[in-house]
Formats: C-alpha cells, structure tokens, sequence
C-alpha cells in the first residue's frame, strides 16, 4: 500500500465525503465561468475552435453534477434492495462520466469535419481568442492539478476521473491555442483541425473511461500487486496454515474479499473462529476493503 493509499485508508468517511463535495463545487463554479466565457469568446473571435472547448467545458459542468449526486448515493448503507449498500454508485458515475465525454467527442468531431468540408468560407480569427484560450488552459491545468490532489488524498475512483476530465479540457485548450495561433499566422485550416484533434482526444479518454468503470461494475477483481498483499497477510495471522480460494471484486472505491483459511483440525471452534476474525481485521485495517468473508477449513 502506497503513502497515499493509507492515508485514504486511514481517513475518516466523513471527511473524505467533504473533500470530494467540496472539490466538485469549486469544479462547477470554475467550469460555469470558463463555457460561458469560451463560447461567447469564440462567437465574438469566429474561433470554431474555441467554441468547440467552450461545449468540452460544458460537459465537465454536467459531468461535476453527476459526481455530486453519485457522491451522495454511494453513502447509503445497506437496505432490503441494496445488501452491499451503494458503493457502486460511484463506479456507474465514471461510466457515465466516459459516456458523456464519447458523445461530446462524437459532436466536435462531426461539427469538425463539416467546417473542413467548407474550408474556403472559414472566416479569419480575431487576436482575443487566442488570449481567451490562453486563459482558459492556465485556469484548467490549476484546477486539474487541484482536484488530482485531493482525489489521490481522499482515495476516490469517481473524483480521479473527475480530474482526468479536467485535464482533458486543459490539454483540448492548448491545441485550440495553437489552431488560432495557426489562422492567425494565415492558416485558417489550422482552427478546424485543432477542434477534430481536440474532439479525438476527447473521446479517447472517453472510452477508457468507460472500459475501466464497466469492468469494475462487472466484478473486477484487485490489481495482482494487492492481492499479493493480503495474501501475506493472511498467512502471517497466527494460527493459520495454509489459504486457498482468495478472491476479490471492486464495490466502488472499496472491495469485498472471499477467502478460505487452513487451521489445525484439532482446535475447537471458537479457537477457528478466533483465528478467522483476527485474519479479518488484518485486511481490513490495512486495505480499503468493506467486507472479508473468512471460511475455515480443517486440516
């Protein structure tokens, strides 16, 4: 476990809840002031381009409110339709968070390549766009950078792809910069093609998005490194001889743990039994797990 992963872990679930709540409103507040800003800006300017970023931005604000309400959710504990409480919440948010970026991408790509097909009518860009864009990717890199931090820190799957779309936003500024930079130079075609690059961009962090998000809604067990951990953890626990059958799957930004212990078949039961809860609260203090399940097996 990494310095970063324990101190998530250590974190209290209260505090992790008011960072990423209040992470994501500074989020919305920024990217409400900057789409507004860059459409009008490239309406004012002609920069398609920076009207293109303007909308990119646009779905950071829809996908900051998908992560607020995802954020509320996944709190719930368990209920009658819900045995493992709402953890997943969290993982069909980052989905929806790549599914978003894919259908923007979709949207600049063809408006993209519908300006290229009449590129003799492009109009000429004006010298305020490219300050406009300037100022657009200074604010995004800082909130990207922002909001990385505190979701390394809180420990958060959901708000790590929060901040990657930031970044996505930042990074589709700069090749709007250079496009603009490019018509101003006398290179009109330069503008378009900043959109359709931008619009590939988008789409590509899109869909890993959306890849990772679905494999962990599909039971995706913990990467090969942890597993490993908590394997020697479980050996280590006095009394246990042997484990077989661990398995674990994501249950939003937690997991839940399946293991089989091998103990001396000639203890008694509530030695065993000992023995499993203690191999138990190894795991748990150590790993950012919600539940191990311990079976006993005699040898």
């Amino acid at each position: 476990m990494t310095p970063q992963q324990k101190t998530a872990h250590l974190m209290p679930e209260t505090e992790r809840h008011a960072a990423s709540i209040k992470t994501t409103w500074i989020s919305a507040l920024v990217n409400t002031l900057l789409s507004i800003g860059q459409v009008i800006a490239g309406w004012l300017t002609g920069s398609f381009g920076l009207i293109a970023d303007g909308i990119h931005t646009l779905s950071d604000l829809i996908a900051d409110f998908v992560v607020l309400l995802a954020a509320s959710h996944s709190r719930k504990g368990a209920d009658e339709d819900h045995h493992y409480g709402h953890a997943r919440y969290e993982n069909a948010a980052s989905l929806f968070l790549g599914v978003i970026l894919l259908c923007v991408a979709a949207f600049m790509v063809w408006s993209a390549v519908l300006k290229l097909h009449d590129w003799e009518n492009l109009p000429d860009v004006k010298i305020a766009a490219l300050w406009a864009a300037i100022v657009a990717l200074i604010c995004k890199e800082c909130l990207f950078r922002y909001m990385l931090s505190v979701a390394h820190r809180v420990g958060s799957s959901m708000l790590i792809a929060n901040a990657w779309h930031a970044r996505s936003d930042a990074l589709s500024s700069l090749v709007v910069a250079i496009g603009i930079t490019g018509n101003l130079l006398g290179y009109p075609l330069l503008d378009p093609l900043a959109a359709l690059l931008v619009g590939g961009m988008v789409g590509k962090m899109g869909w890993q998005f959306s890849v990772n998000a679905f494999h962990d809604l599909t039971d995706r067990a913990l990467p090969i490194e942890e597993m490993e951990l908590i394997d020697k953890l479980l050996m280590a626990t006095p009394g246990v001889v042997g484990i077989h059958d661990l398995r674990a799957r994501k249950m939003g930004d937690l997991a839940i743990v399946d293991v089989h212990i091998d103990v001396d078949g000639q203890l008694t039961v509530q030695t065993g039994h000992d023995i499993a809860v203690d191999a138990r609260r190894r795991v748990m203090e150590c790993h950012r797990v919600q539940n191990v399940m311990v079976h006993v097996d005699p040898v």
